[in-house]
């Protein structure tokens, strides 16, 4: 069974949620908060998997107590509950431990899919979502790419991953708004890291750092 608490300042689409959750013999919701902080206090009683987290709420917003409840309890996923006009809000969370989104005008069993997923450890990123942040992932200049490529011998591909990697993007993140299998994105990252001359992520992105500060 899996433990599902829903954070939404709005009652009427909190309780959709829960009716449609609340069909599958999987899922068990264990609570619903009103807002950022009160999600805090219900992961730590409540030990939820899985947190659908709205993104604009008074308090503390989503990308914040996403933040806080990946510091808190790392094992717990946090899918965040989005339009697509919230966009701004993407990278962000990402950033700070999110297991992906979900637009509010998603279909019940796409809903229930999206759920599952994320705790099995997948990346929930519809269509849209995946294409903000491939798009994100790219508005640098074309500078960096272009010595970035000139220095280490990377191809265009490895360029763009390489520059999502010190942007923050897990390898999960990656994969998913390149569309690209979880493998191919991680032959492509230990391809970089070699030429890189980096054993780990930290040591790839530290030398980015520095040659682009040069």
């Amino acid at each position: 069974m899996i433990k599902v608490l829903i954070v939404d300042d709005q009652a009427i689409l909190a309780d959709g949620i829960r009716s449609v959750l609340s069909s599958c013999q999987d899922l068990e919701v264990v609570g619903v908060a009103q807002d950022g902080a009160c999600a805090l206090e219900a992961v730590e009683k409540l030990a939820p998997d899985v947190v659908l987290m709205d993104i604009r709420m008074p308090n503390m917003n989503g990308v914040i107590a996403t933040r806080e409840i990946k510091k808190r309890s790392p094992e717990t996923k946090v899918l965040i509950l989005t339009t697509f006009d919230d966009s701004d809000y993407i990278l962000n969370a990402i950033n700070n431990g999110a297991s992906g989104y979900l637009l509010k005008d998603v279909s019940a069993a796409a809903l229930i899919d999206a759920v599952k997923n994320a705790y099995a450890g997948d990346t929930i990123l519809p269509a849209k979502i995946a294409r903000r942040i491939a798009d994100a992932a790219r508005m640098v200049s074309s500078d960096r790419e272009i010595r970035i490529k000139k220095e280490y011998g990377m191809s265009d591909r490895e360029v763009e991953i390489a520059l999502m990697i010190y942007e923050g993007f897990t390898n999960k993140q990656i994969a998913a708004a390149l569309k690209l299998s979880d493998g191919t994105a991680r032959n492509y990252i230990s391809s970089i890291y070699e030429k890189l001359n980096a054993s780990s992520r930290a040591e790839a992105v530290e030398c980015m750092r520095r040659f682009l500060a040069s």
